[in-house]
C-alpha cells in the first residue's frame, strides 16, 4: 500500500520504460589526443597537476589571461616550501587511485600491496610524479614538485 491510495498499480509511476530496440546510441568513453586536436596543439598535458588553494582564483584566472601567464616564476615563489596537511592527503589520495588503477609504482614493493602504504612509501621517497599548484588571490599560482616540498 503506498502513500497516494494507487496500491503501487504502475509501479513505475510516470517514467517511460525503455526497451533495448530504442537505444541508438551508445557511449565510447575512450577519448585519445587524436580526436581533440585543441588539446593535441596546445599541449595540455595537465594531468599529473594536483590543484591547492583558492578555487576560484582558479576559476578567475581563465577568464582574465591564458594560464601560461599567470605563472609565477620559480626564482620568485612566495609560499611555503612545505607541504601542508591537506596537499599530503590530496597527493596520497590521488597516487594511491593511480596505484589501485595499475600505474606503474616507483619504489620497490616488498610485498607491500595496499595502494595507500605503497603511496606513502612513494612520498616518503620523494618519488611521486604529480606537482601541486598553489593558486594566489590574484589568480597567478605556483607550481611546486613534491621533492620540493619539505614534509
Amino acid at each position: 500500500m503506498s502513500d497516494f491510495g494507487d496500491d503501487d498499480v504502475g509501479a513505475g509511476g510516470d517514467e517511460p520504460m525503455l526497451d533495448e530496440e530504442d537505444v541508438t546510441e551508445f557511449y565510447d568513453p575512450e577519448v585519445g589526443d587524436e580526436e581533440d586536436p585543441e588539446r593535441a596543439a596546445n599541449g595540455d598535458d595537465q594531468d599529473n597537476v594536483v590543484i591547492s588553494g583558492d578555487p576560484s582564483a582558479a576559476a578567475n584566472a581563465l577568464k582574465d589571461k591564458s594560464t601560461k601567464d599567470k605563472k609565477i616564476p620559480e626564482d620568485q615563489r612566495s609560499t611555503t616550501p612545505y607541504m601542508t596537511k591537506y596537499e599530503r592527503a590530496r597527493i596520497l589520495g590521488t597516487r594511491a587511485l593511480q596505484i589501485s588503477m595499475n600505474a606503474p609504482v616507483l619504489v620497490d614493493l616488498e610485498g607491500e600491496t595496499d595502494p595507500l602504504q605503497i603511496a606513502i612509501k612513494e612520498l616518503r621517497e620523494k618519488k611521486i610524479p604529480l606537482i601541486v599548484r598553489r593558486y594566489m588571490p590574484d589568480g597567478y599560482y605556483e607550481d611546486w614538485t613534491c621533492e620540493e616540498l619539505l614534509q
